[in-house]
């Protein structure tokens, strides 16, 4: 499954839902008009009641707001991303690297595990084909000797048993990891169409007095939820930097050390898999992110 193909869909699907904004800005137009209305003539009232100059740029609010609700796809919408998708594909870039950086590393731990095994006669039957037919044959047929070609049967299944198992595990473990980052991007996708669509109504409400904060709100929010993605992408990166240490860290004891086991390597590998995909659905809220829109 290629996750980089479910991910550009989603950004085909922002794209595509951007036209509804239009039909939105139309309602927002004569919700800021009438706002605009009463807040111009309001302080005109205040002034000419006050014996005071007509001050006229405080009045240049509204009309501002209305020319971000007529052109909102392209000035509200566009300015922001146009900011913030540097951020996302720098994010993804470090993220990629890392990932493609950690698959080398990890193929080249399995390469040098097989040949530390296949070098110790004690082992190399349970990965090599050839030493193991070479054992059975110089085993013969006494009591002693069929014990012994059992157990290496045994031994044999029992090893790869386990390897398949651990393999199928870390499998599954890195397709939730996946799977996460997927659901962050989905329900960021959903909450930023929203925010978008009902962006205009809020520019528009904005305009009335008591309503001001609005805009800040919308834009803050807005803000927010664009970044999860970068931040998910960010700790991805933390995690995949981690198990290139480690990989790093288990290609020099193969190297180096001929007794050096990679079990409890590969269960920390696995443990680091549990904690991002915990972590991943902490992102939208943690230090106030919430997923409220």
């Amino acid at each position: 499954m290629n996750f980089d193909n479910l991910h550009e869909i989603l950004r085909s699907l922002y794209e595509e839902m951007m036209p509804l904004c239009t039909d939105m800005a139309g309602v927002a137009k004569g919700i800021a008009g009438l706002g605009a209305l009463f807040y111009v003539a309001y302080r005109v009232w205040q002034s000419l009641a006050r014996a005071e100059s007509i001050d006229v740029f405080p009045m240049l609010r509204p009309f501002v707001i209305g020319l971000c609700i007529m052109f909102f796809p392209t000035v509200v919408l566009g300015t922001l991303n146009g900011v913030m998708s540097p951020i996302v594909k720098g994010t993804n870039g470090m993220l990629q690297e890392q990932t493609f950086d950690m698959k080398k590393y990890r193929e080249q731990k399995d390469r040098l595990e097989y040949e530390a095994m296949a070098r110790n006669p004690e082992t190399a039957y349970l990965v090599s084909d050839e030493a193991f037919d070479k054992q059975i044959e110089e085993l013969g047929f006494s009591p002693a000797d069929l014990a012994t070609m059992t157990g290496m049967y045994l031994e044999r299944g029992a090893y790869n048993l386990e390897k398949k198992v651990r393999d199928f595990f870390r499998s599954i473990m890195e397709l939730l990891f996946e799977a996460a980052s997927l659901i962050i991007d989905t329900l960021r996708t959903f909450f930023l169409v929203v925010l978008a669509i009902l962006g205009p109504i809020a520019f528009a409400i904005s305009v009335w007095d008591g309503f001001q904060s609005t805009l800040t709100q919308w834009v803050c929010r807005y803000v927010q939820v664009y970044l999860w993605l970068p931040v998910s992408d960010l700790f991805s990166t933390i995690l995949a930097r981690i198990q290139i240490l480690m990989l790093q860290n288990d290609i020099t004891e193969l190297q180096n050390n001929p007794a050096f086991s990679i079990d409890a390597s590969n269960g920390v590998y696995i443990v680091f898999l549990v904690i991002g995909i915990v972590g991943y659905f902490t992102i939208p809220t943690v230090s106030g992110w919430t997923i409220q829109a």
